[in-house]
């Protein structure tokens, strides 16, 4: 903490410099015209512009020293270029023309570049196109990213697997700071709404050195809606319906920008119900949600500040068995009712050749579940159904509160054209405490903190990063029981092109996982999920090795890529039940082996010449996951095979528009573990077309997709209904409208 107030202190006296300016001009290297509407993007400082008509761009209010400059726009390929600031003439950037798709600025990683220059392999994706194919929902978009699936509790619950590893292996980041909100529950989702949001970025793999505990299998990073540009305004209006469960989702956004000041605000809100199958509704799969974000920034040449909230509510049926049929919104008993409340607050300070980064978040979760209680009659049953939508006549029988404060503070040393080094401490302060008449997990309070040193190498023919960082956690519970857990990791990888066109990297890490609370001290029924848990305070820390291997072939016309991993976790904790009964409940306990997971993703995408416009991309992903005694692990995603054929045009009358089809062949899963049955394979058919016309003199976007478009009956091995042999969604078509002002 002493770093934290000395950091602070640094905001509050820091030096007045003198501002800067840079200024250009965009044109096409093939034809010299220039390019209006580029987007010119400087990510240290988080700042950028468009260019004009006549492709002339320029900032102010910079600061002195060396930084990265991106340009980029649909139809030509991005560059970047190291800058030192003043400058004493004007930029003359050129741009080749280029199928592939214009990439982001990866923000998850500490040196913020385009993912060729990144030395890690990050996978992103905008929420604009995962909404465009089809996403009902966050949980439901991230299944389209290569390596990543989720465990689903019907619609509304989800939460996401990365390669294999899931719940407290995988952590959460959103604006900035990491997302708790008792996410070690098999029916507790990600509680984020997909608006608002810009993209999201996937790290796989041990992410320990970047983010400690509970990064073990991966991050997965969500990142705002960005600001608007300077002085420059702008707002929309957007709805999507959906057809399966009468949905629809509604959003209204509006967002200024000065030199000085910026500001945002978005809200949404959502409701659905039962999702339907070929034959029937999955009763309480319903659920409603209410989201609103805003976002305060200000920033002069040499300090930014960008303040951020979001909460989030939503009412969620949990799903038992088939039961009535409706098209009731209002969930039944049992429904969980989750408020989560995210402040976060992100500062630099920059100096001549290096800054200062600090990032406060306090995250405020208040969980209730409502429970079904016993009924002699099915009339009486009927009218609680009803009755409980007063919820002034509920208590709620389990009610948690968790509250977390994060601390992030990172230092870039100065750095020259060969090396970044940046060096940090991080850490969290968290209480749970219990209201409800039962309880799950007890009162307890858990401290993180843990200091980092990571640099980044250029050297001729490689790029290399190595990282070492060192962390404590310290868990005290109500009931005497006090733990201690302390962890050394480190990460090396290097980035290199074998050929003009070819790229390989090599990572290799390790990482580590502290046992939860969850896992130190159940002692309860987990609502539908029919299990009694009972914790284990002697478990070790989950410690493990990872290594990553990827080669990437971009031409004009085609790209491959080739990611293959293998993962080896020491003191890996899993549930066994014990043939035990509690309370009419089957005991599960938690226990420890060791484990490896292997596999990888591998795909094409090729876009023809002359037919840009054209582009048809397949992708595999695999992975399997077992125990050292030889039993498989549990809620190992199955493998998958995706095609899709996607054109894309930009014409004057209808701008970027689209259409696809796609078909996702999901296999046989007959690696399953002790506790769980096969899955049978399936074949899912999705198509869209959507693009944005003129309207009253503004852009309309009009989406309409259609998944699982032969309203094939099958059951994902990740679904939480399986073993109550309940189906995942039939047919859903989906129409978005979004006016843009």
């Amino acid at each position: 903490m002493h770093v934290i107030f000395k950091s602070l202190f640094l905001l509050v006296f820091v030096p007045i410099y003198s501002q800067n300016s840079i200024s250009g001009t965009i044109s096409n290297s093939n034809t010299n015209e220039s390019l209006a509407y580029v987007n010119v993007y400087l990510p240290k400082l988080e700042k950028g512009t468009v260019s004009d008509e006549n492709g002339f761009f320029k900032i102010d209010n910079l600061p002195s020293g060396n930084h990265e400059i991106l340009f980029s726009f649909i139809g030509f390929e991005s560059k970047s270029r190291i800058i030192k600031i003043p400058m004493s003439e004007n930029l003359n950037i050129q741009l080749a023309t280029s199928a592939i798709e214009m990439k982001d600025i990866i923000i998850s990683t500490p040196f913020h570049k385009l993912q060729r220059d990144n030395v890690m392999k990050v996978e992103q994706e905008n929420i604009k196109t995962l909404k465009a194919n089809g996403a009902m929902t966050l949980a439901d978009g991230i299944g389209n990213i290569a390596g990543v699936e989720s465990i689903t509790t019907g619609i509304g619950i989800g939460k996401p697997v990365i390669r294999g590893l899931s719940s407290n292996r995988v952590l959460v980041y959103v604006q900035g700071v990491r997302l708790e909100n008792q996410q070690f529950g098999d029916e507790h989702g990600l509680g984020i709404n997909d608006t608002g949001v810009e993209s999201v970025e996937v790290i796989k793999g041990p992410a320990s050195l970047l983010y400690g505990s509970d990064a073990l299998g991966g991050v997965l990073y969500i990142n705002p809606e960005k600001f608007a540009n300077n002085n420059a305004s702008s707002g929309d209006v957007g709805t999507i319906y959906f057809s399966n469960t009468q949905g629809f989702l509604t959003t209204a956004g509006v967002k200024s920008s000065t030199e000085t000041f910026k500001f945002l605000f978005r809200g949404s809100v959502a409701s659905h119900s039962d999702y339907k199958t070929e034959d029937y509704r999955v009763t309480n799969t319903r659920f409603k949600e209410q989201d609103f974000k805003a976002g305060i920034g200000y920033q002069k040449a040499h300090f930014k500040n960008e303040f951020r909230y979001n909460v989030n509510t939503s009412k969620l049926g949990i799903p038992e068995e088939i039961g009535s049929q409706s098209t009731e919104k209002t969930p039944l008993l049992p429904y969980q009712e989750i408020t989560n409340h995210v402040f976060s607050n992100k500062s630099t300070v920059f100096f001549t050749d290096s800054k200062l980064d600090i990032n406060l978040g306090f995250i405020y979760n208040d969980r209730k579940e409502f429970e079904e209680e016993h009924h002699h009659d099915d009339e009486a049953h009927e009218e609680e159904e009803h009755e409980h939508e007063n919820d002034d006549i509920l208590e709620a029988a389990l009610h948690m509160k968790l509250n977390t404060i994060n601390y992030d503070v990172k230092y870039h040393l100065p750095n020259s054209e060969k090396i970044e080094t940046i060096i940090g401490v991080q850490g969290m302060n968290q209480t749970n405490k219990n209201y409800g008449e039962e309880q799950l997990i007890p009162d307890a309070t858990t401290n993180d903190i843990g200091v980092l040193a990571t640099s980044h190498i250029h050297f001729e023919k490689a790029d290399v990063q190595l990282g070492v960082r060192f962390d404590n956690r310290t868990i005290a519970v109500v009931s005497g029981i006090n733990k201690n857990f302390n962890s050394l990791n480190g990460a090396a990888g290097v980035k290199t092109n074998i050929t003009k066109n070819m790229v390989a990297r090599l990572n290799l890490a390790t990482g580590f996982r502290s046992p939860n609370l969850a896992e130190l001290t159940s002692y309860g029924s987990h609502e539908g999920t029919n299990r009694f848990e009972i914790g284990n305070k002697n478990l070790k820390s989950e410690q493990n090795f990872q290594m990553d291997l990827s080669i990437e072939y971009n031409d004009k016309h085609w790209e491959v890529f080739a990611n293959g991993f293998y993962n080896t976790i020491n003191n890996y904790i899993y549930l066994s039940p014990d043939s035990s009964v509690i309370d009419e409940t089957p005991v599960y306990n938690y226990l420890q082996n060791d484990a490896n997971l292997y596999g990888g993703e591998f795909g094409i995408h090729l876009h023809p010449h002359p037919i840009h416009w054209l582009h048809v991309e397949s992708s595999f992903e695999t992975v399997i996951g077992k125990q050292n005694n030889g039993d498989y692990l549990p809620l190992i995603p199955a493998n998958s095979i995706n095609n899709v054929i996607r054109v894309e045009f930009d014409k004057n009358r209808l701008q970027e528009s689209y259409a696809f089809i796609k078909i996702k062949s999901t296999f046989n899963q007959n690696k399953v573990s002790l506790n769980e049955t096969n899955t049978e394979g399936y074949n899912l058919l999705s198509a869209g077309i959507g693009g944005t016309v003129q309207f009253l003199k503004n852009n309309l976007t009009i989406n309409i997709s259609g998944n699982n478009l032969t309203n094939k009956t099958y059951i994902n091995h990740l679904s939480r209904l399986k073993p109550d042999g309940i189906f995942n969604m039939g047919r859903n078509i989906g129409l978005g409208l979004r006016y843009h002002f």
